[in-house]
C-alpha cells in the first residue's frame, strides 16, 4: 500500500511538472520563436515515456485520450469555410455590415459580438469562430482598420455564449447527461449569467480599445463587390442551414459533430462540379491540428496520473458543509484551470464527485450550473483556454505573416493584458449571480 501511494504521488508530481514545462513553452513562444506545437508535442512524448515508466499511461491511452470529433471537425469546417469564402459571398456580407455599422467601430464591435453569441447558443464554440474569424477579417480590410478587437470579441463571445445550451459546449453535454438536465432547464438557467457575461465583454472590450473603436471610419462603401460563385454561394448557404439544424439535433439522431461536419461537406462538394478538393484542402492548418492531437494526449496523461481527480475529491467536504461557498470555489477553481488545460478532463473529473454526493442525497443542483459556468467561461482566461481561442490566435498570426505586420498577431501576452480582465469580469458577474441568484438556480430534488 506504501508503494502505491507513493508510485501515485510520484506519477502526480511528474505529470504536473511535464505539464507545467510544457505550457510554460507554449506560453513564452514570443520570447524564444519556438512554435506552439513543437513544445505540445514534445509534452505528449514525455508523459507517454513518463506514464510507462511510473505505469499509469501507454500508448494506447493516449490514442484514446485524443478527443478525434474535434480534430476532424476542425479539419472539416476549414475545408467547408474556405469553400465558402471562395464565392465572394462574405465579401458581400462584410460590405454589408461595414454599411450598417455607419464607419463606427464601436457598433461593428457589438453587432459582430451579438450574432457571434447568438450562433454559438445552437453550434459549437469552434465551428463559430471558424465561420466568422475569415468574415471578420475581411470586414477589417474592407474598412481598413485593425481586427484584433473584432477577433478577440468573437473568441470570448463564441466560449460564453456556448454556455447558455447543452449543444453549445463539449462540457455541458457530459454535464446535462451525468445530471440528466433537458434542453430547457439547462437553457433557462443558464441564459441569465451568460447574458450578464455578453454585457461585461462587450463593456470591458469597448473600454480596452477605446481609442480604436471611438474612431469612425470615412467610407461609403458604394462600391459593389462582384460574386466570384453567386450559385455554390447560395448553396453553400443552403448547406450551412441544414448543418446548423443537424447540429442542434445531433444527439437525438446518434451523429457526433465531426459526422455532421463532414455529411454536409459531402454534400456541397457534390452539389457544385467546380469544387477542387486539392485548392481547398491547402488551406488546412495543419499545425494548429498537430497541437490539439499533443494536447489531447498531454492532458490524457495528467488526467491517468490521478491529479485531476485529487483537485476534485478536495471539494467533498466544502460542498456538504458551505455549498454555496462550494459553487463558488468550483466556478472559480474551474475557471482558472480551464484556462490552462482543457475544460473537458476536469469536468470529466468533477461529474463522479457530483454525482456520487448526488446519489447519497445531497443536493448539488447549484454545483452543476457553476461547474459548467466555470468551465466555459474560464476558457476564456488565456490564448490556448479553448480550441476556438487558439484557431483565432492561429488565424491572426496568418494574418500577421501575410501582411508583414506583427501587430496583427494576437500574442499571449496581448491575450493576458485584453481577453483576461474580460475573463475576470464574467466570473464576478457569475459570482455574483451564484450568491444572490441562489435559491433561482437551486434545483429541487
Amino acid at each position: 500500500m506504501i508503494e502505491l501511494t507513493h508510485s501515485l504521488s510520484s506519477a502526480m508530481l511528474v505529470s504536473a511538472t511535464i505539464l507545467g514545462l510544457t505550457f510554460l513553452g507554449i506560453f513564452t513562444e514570443q520570447f524564444h520563436g519556438i512554435e506552439r506545437a513543437k513544445f505540445a508535442m514534445a509534452g505528449a512524448g514525455a508523459i507517454i515515456i513518463a506514464g510507462q515508466y511510473f505505469g499509469f499511461y501507454s500508448p494506447q491511452l493516449a490514442l484514446q485520450a485524443i478527443d478525434w470529433n474535434v480534430v476532424f471537425l476542425l479539419a472539416i469546417m476549414m475545408v467547408m469555410v474556405s469553400i465558402i469564402i471562395s464565392t465572394g459571398g462574405f465579401d458581400h456580407l462584410a460590405q454589408y455590415l461595414a454599411r450598417v455599422s455607419g464607419g463606427s467601430q464601436l457598433k461593428l464591435l457589438v453587432l459582430l459580438g451579438t450574432t457571434v453569441t447568438v450562433i454559438s447558443l445552437l453550434i459549437d464554440n469552434v465551428t463559430t469562430v471558424i465561420i466568422f474569424g475569415p468574415l471578420i477579417i475581411m470586414i477589417c480590410r474592407s474598412m481598413g482598420v485593425s481586427p484584433i478587437p473584432y477577433l478577440l470579441a468573437a473568441a470570448l463571445l463564441s466560449d460564453t455564449g456556448g454556455v447558455a445550451t447543452l449543444v453549445g459546449d463539449p462540457p455541458n453535454l457530459m454535464i446535462g447527461s451525468a445530471a440528466n438536465i433537458s434542453f430547457n432547464t439547462f437553457f433557462i438557467h443558464m441564459a441569465p449569467p451568460v447574458l450578464l457575461a455578453w454585457l461585461g465583454i462587450l463593456v470591458v472590450l469597448a473600454m480596452m480599445f477605446k481609442a480604436e473603436l471611438h474612431t469612425s471610419i470615412a467610407h461609403s462603401f458604394d462600391h459593389v463587390v462582384e460574386y466570384k460563385n453567386r450559385r455554390l454561394w447560395h448553396k453553400s448557404l443552403l448547406v450551412m442551414l441544414i448543418m446548423v439544424v443537424l447540429f442542434v439535433v445531433h444527439h437525438r439522431i446518434g451523429w457526433e459533430p465531426w459526422l455532421v461536419a463532414g455529411a454536409c461537406l459531402t454534400l456541397l462538394i457534390f452539389m457544385s462540379r467546380k469544387i477542387e478538393l486539392e485548392v481547398v484542402t491547402g488551406y488546412l492548418e495543419t499545425p494548429l491540428l498537430i497541437f490539439f492531437i499533443s494536447l489531447f494526449i498531454l492532458i490524457g496523461g495528467v488526467e491517468q496520473s490521478g491529479l485531476l481527480e485529487l483537485v476534485g475529491e478536495s471539494f467533498r467536504d466544502t460542498i456538504i458543509e458551505h455549498p454555496k461557498f462550494a459553487a463558488l470555489e468550483l466556478l472559480w477553481i474551474a475557471a482558472v484551470l480551464s484556462a490552462l488545460v482543457d475544460n473537458i478532463p476536469f469536468t470529466a473529473a468533477m461529474i463522479p464527485v457530483l454525482t456520487g454526493l448526488q446519489q447519497e442525497g445531497v443536493n448539488v443542483s447549484v454545483l452543476w450550473w457553476a461547474l459548467a459556468m466555470g468551465v466555459g467561461m474560464g476558457g476564456n482566461g488565456s490564448h490556448i483556454g479553448s480550441t476556438a481561442n487558439v484557431y483565432i490566435v492561429t488565424i491572426s498570426e496568418r494574418l500577421a505573416r501575410e501582411t508583414g505586420d506583427h501587430t496583427m498577431a494576437i500574442t499571449p501576452l496581448m491575450w493576458l493584458r485584453k481577453g483576461t480582465p474580460a475573463m475576470l469580469v464574467t466570473l464576478i458577474l457569475c459570482s455574483l449571480f451564484v450568491w444572490f441568484g441562489y435559491d433561482y438556480l437551486f434545483v429541487a430534488n
